[in-house]
């Protein structure tokens, strides 16, 4: 079993940055596979980003490439999502989820863990 808390959403301007960070319960935490999703009003939730458990293999959407990074620290059971140059579009509420099944995962039926999400809210 795996509790997720997420944190570090808030309102932003567009261009500016936030830290998301999700901490886990839990001694096993290096053994599962981390993953970001989204979900803005009205629309269903999307995958962002995804990190393998030794954080090796990392994997982006397209619509955040290359201006978000996820990371993990397994001494402090934690996995980060650093967002840069954000857009308007980029406003949603962001989940961090776990699942031990595979080393890296997109879908969120891959998922086994999810957090209650922080909103992010960026302003143009």
């Amino acid at each position: 079993q795996v509790q997720l808390v997420e944190s570090g959403g808030g309102l932003v301007q567009a261009g500016g940055s936030l830290r998301l960070s999700c901490a886990a319960s839990g001694r096993t935490f290096s053994s599962y596979a981390m993953g970001w999703f989204r979900q803005a009003p009205g629309k269903e939730r999307e995958f962002v980003a995804a990190i393998s458990w030794s954080g090796s293999n990392t994997y982006y959407a397209d619509s955040v490439k290359g201006r978000f990074t996820i990371s993990r620290d397994n001494a402090k059971n934690t996995v980060y999502l650093q967002m840069n140059s954000l857009k308007p579009e980029d406003t949603a509420v962001y989940y961090c989820a776990a699942t031990k099944a595979y080393l890296i995962a997109t879908m969120q039926y891959d998922y086994d863990y999810w957090g209650q999400g922080t909103q992010v809210t960026v302003s143009s």
